[in-house]
């Protein structure tokens, strides 16, 4: 492998949550009044932190979501999480084929540490992921598609930025990962690939992702 560290995003590549998160957060802003479909969720906020969200709705509206939003937000989805939420199919074989080939991987998401911690529970990815290769948007002063959060999960680990490679499903989080200077593969399960440029490469089964790591240029 050319890379010596894989970044993982975490929500819609690890875990399947970006269907049920964004359900749950179109249905809210449209209860509070910002009338929001499913569609506009996963164009305007998949892969952002929740702050995105405020300041969109502020910038649109000129108004203020409720002190509670981000509180009442993340207990519905958690609980959705504790019902219904699963690893993205293939996920397991490709963290257990890089444990095993002791090739250094982490994740780095926009969700909170909670967040991640709920869904990893509840799907068992805890087996794989530690305290020490978690790295949340809380970490650092911006979130995706700033590229604070990358350099800081490579700080972190002792590898150079341009020495790892990332996987994204968002158009942010590609981003955010080009700007650290990082390669990055685009997970297009539910994101056309229109909405990942820039990329070194697409796929759609999971399973593909350890023969793009391997193949040399």
């Amino acid at each position: 492998m050319r890379y010596e560290m894989v970044i993982f995003d975490n929500d819609g590549v690890l875990v399947d949550s970006e269907p049920l998160a964004n359900a749950i957060l179109a249905g809210y802003l449209t209860e509070l009044g910002h009338p929001t479909t499913y569609e506009d969720s996963l164009r305007d906020y998949m892969g952002a932190a929740v702050h995105r969200v405020h300041d969109l709705i502020g910038e649109r509206t000129g108004q203020r979501l409720p002190a509670d939003f981000d509180s009442i937000l993340h207990a519905r989805t958690f609980a959705a999480f504790e019902r219904e939420l699963e690893t993205v199919p293939g996920v397991t074989d490709v963290l257990d084929k890089l444990l095993a080939d002791a090739v250094p991987y982490c994740v780095a998401s926009s969700g909170s540490h909670e967040r991640i911690r709920v869904g990893h529970r509840k799907t068992g990815l805890d087996r794989w992921f530690r305290d020490e290769n978690i790295f949340s948007a809380e970490d650092v002063g911006r979130g995706k598609p700033a590229p604070d959060l990358f350099l800081h999960a490579a700080a972190r680990m002792g590898v150079a930025p341009e020495r790892c490679v990332v996987v994204e499903d968002s158009r942010l989080g590609v981003q955010a990962a080009i700007a650290a200077g990082m390669d990055v593969y685009g997970f297009t399960a539910m994101t056309p690939v229109d909405r990942l440029p820039s990329v070194r490469g697409h796929f759609t089964e999971m399973a593909d992702l350890l023969d793009l790591l391997a193949a040399r240029d």
